[in-house]
């Protein structure tokens, strides 16, 4: 469908006026009238100083964007706080008009700024004072109705502290003292105000559109939401008093999303990938949220459970960002799930999110949730890490990570269908690890060693310093020590202000600020080695890399789910996959469902 808009220069009455047939609206998801006291200055002191230096050009205000909703009326989408100063600043010119002693000047400019504030009948053009050209519906602003007022009366209450009242009695005093110091100019100035000041009206076809528009042209703030949209939505699909309870609702998520450093747009992001595994999409491409959102007209908003589980979607991440324990959450004391979490928090890229807020959402409530969750993360982890480490782009875990999301609703223990990893290559890339993968690996390492978490600000150490002697290693080319440096067998997780006090020493230098360390493999380092070269290098390279291998493959990774010669497997968690492993070994068994049924009713 072809996108159309329009575009054409008016003047601020002329613009205005065109509200007589399309009234202007400020929609629920805009966010309330916020313009300072100095933003009301400057616009007056421009608009005088234009009205002083005698410019017959334009001024201009600026662009405001907006589209012709289904109820016929003009939605603003940008330019809403100046359309609302300029209301006010008209309806302050007007009671200033109406205080003075009548002339044809006072006359003519009360009947200008009447046909731009207020309908008028189309015979007589009999003003309406009750009925003005503008309406805010801004969702849960007590100021709406203040706004409306003041247009209507021109006055506002005694001691008001909304922006409207305070804007307006301001805009009244400039008026005033402009007024009695520029008699002579004050008509031209309400002159220059309404047919001089030029605006640049963009009408859309469509809110998408409008969305499109403003997202591109705003650079003076925030724009627009998705979230925004869904929150007029919901809003205006309850009745009265669940409005009230939805508004307090809303804010409070907002307010949490921010304390965990998220925010109600990226929770609707999650829950999309939720709605979609409910659904069994595992379609790779992945639509803009306010796409999926809006299939048939939004009806996804409007079931009682979303507010309820974006809340628990939050628990969630207030676990994983602010290393908090919920209350009644009895797996966020967890430490071994708290660890899989945290280094599932260093993955390159989001994927990782999507399936752990899945079986969050699905099985939270589940009697034995807490042993299943951890051997869900773990086996998350190893098949995510590997595959990344070996292949570190997206595409790797993309088509398995769609899949499994659909999986995670069927079974607790979910079928991870991703490609088989090569050990060898595994490890040989484990040693030369990609610069995206090194936390994670760091911290997977770490975690075998120590029953805490790491310490919240952590650097990667490297032990032999990038910057070294030449002199110190003979034997070995710059360019050979220089990669070996930065081989993972050569670093490690160190305190920020520890590492800074260490700086680049050598490792008998560093040895007074590694144990002073809360991390137990640097702890075990500094009480182990005396010294540090490309021999140690070597030796914990490979060290990682056969427990990292050992680790992830006791975790799930390259665990065959589905089937052998047909037949489907009883599923095991991939916390106790090393367990069975050693089972079969013991008893020099082959992997069955006879054996894993004896294994689990051990």
């Amino acid at each position: 469908m072809t996108t159309t808009i329009e575009v054409n220069k008016q003047s601020v009455k002329q613009l205005l006026e065109t509200g007589k047939n399309k009234k202007f609206v400020i929609p629920e998801y805009q966010r309330p009238y916020a313009w300072s006291d100095e933003q009301i200055q400057t616009l007056f002191d421009d608009l005088t100083e234009y009205t002083e230096n005698n410019n017959e050009s334009t001024y201009f205000l600026g662009t405001i964007v907006a589209y012709e909703n289904d109820n016929g009326e003009q939605e603003i989408i940008d330019g809403q706080q100046r359309i609302t100063s300029l209301f006010l600043l008209l309806r302050a010119i007007y009671s200033k008009l109406t205080s003075m002693v009548e002339t044809a000047e006072s006359k003519n400019f009360k009947s200008q700024i009447e046909s731009t504030l207020w309908e008028q009948n189309e015979l007589t053009a009999a003003v309406n004072f009750e009925k003005t050209l503008i309406v805010s519906r801004v969702m849960g602003d007590e100021g709406n109705k203040v706004f409306s007022e003041i247009l209507i009366s021109g006055s506002t209450k005694i001691d008001s502290k909304d922006n409207y009242s305070k804007n307006y009695n301001l805009f009244v005093d400039l008026i005033e003292k402009y007024a009695t110091a520029q008699p002579e100019l004050f008509y031209w100035f309400i002159r220059n105000v309404l047919n001089k000041a030029i605006l640049l009206p963009i009408t859309a076809d469509s809110q998408d559109t409008a969305l499109t528009i403003f997202s591109t042209l705003n650079d003076r703030g925030l724009a627009l939401s998705d979230s925004d949209i869904f929150k007029a939505k919901i809003y205006n699909n309850l009745n009265q008093s669940g409005k009230k309870k939805f508004i307090d609702e809303w804010q409070r998520l907002d307010d949490d999303a921010s304390s965990a450093g998220e925010s109600i747009q990226k929770l609707f992001y999650y829950y999309m990938f939720y709605l979609r595994a409910l659904e069994n999409d595992r379609n790779t491409t992945t639509p803009g949220i306010r796409k999926y959102y809006s299939k048939n007209n939004f009806e996804k908003l409007y079931k009682n459970n979303v507010m309820i589980d974006l809340e628990v979607v939050l628990n969630l991440w207030f676990v994983i960002n602010n290393r908090i324990i919920l209350d009644n959450e009895e797996w966020s004391k967890n430490i071994k799930i708290q660890q899989v979490l945290d280094c599932l928090s260093s993955y390159p890229n989001e994927f990782w999110k999507y399936p752990v807020v899945i079986y969050y959402l699905n099985y939270h409530q589940d009697k034995f949730f807490e042993k299943k969750f951890l051997g869900f993360l773990k086996h998350l982890l190893a098949v995510l890490a590997a595959r990344y480490i070996v292949t570190p782009t997206i595409n790797a875990v993309k088509r398995g990570i769609l899949n499994l999301n659909a999986e995670i609703i069927k079974s607790p223990t979910p079928k991870f269908d991703f490609k088989e990893i090569n050990e060898q290559e595994l490890k040989d890339k484990i040693k030369n690890a990609h610069r995206n993968t090194v936390r994670m690996i760091l911290k997977i390492i770490s975690y075998q060693h120590q029953e805490k978490l790491l310490p919240d600000r952590w650097e990667i150490e490297h032990i032999l310093p990038q910057k070294w002697q030449p002199s110190y290693f003979s034997s070995a080319t710059d360019e050979e020590i220089k990669e070996l440096v930065e081989h993972i067998g050569n670093k490690i997780p160190f305190e920020k202000r520890l590492n800074i006090i260490a700086s680049n020493g050598y490792f008998q230098k560093k040895l007074a600020s590694y144990a002073q360390s809360n991390v137990q493999i640097i702890l075990d380092l500094s009480q182990s080695k005396n010294d540090w070269g490309l021999n140690e290098i070597y030796e914990r390279d490979v060290r990682i890399s056969d427990e990292l291998l050992e680790l992830l493959k006791n975790w799930g990774l390259n665990q065959v789910d589905t089937s052998k010669n047909g037949i489907k497997l009883i599923p095991i968690l991939a916390d106790r996959m090393g367990d069975y492993n050693n089972f079969l070994k013991i008893f020099s068994k082959k992997d069955s469902n006879e054996e894993r049924q004896k294994f689990l009713n051990m």
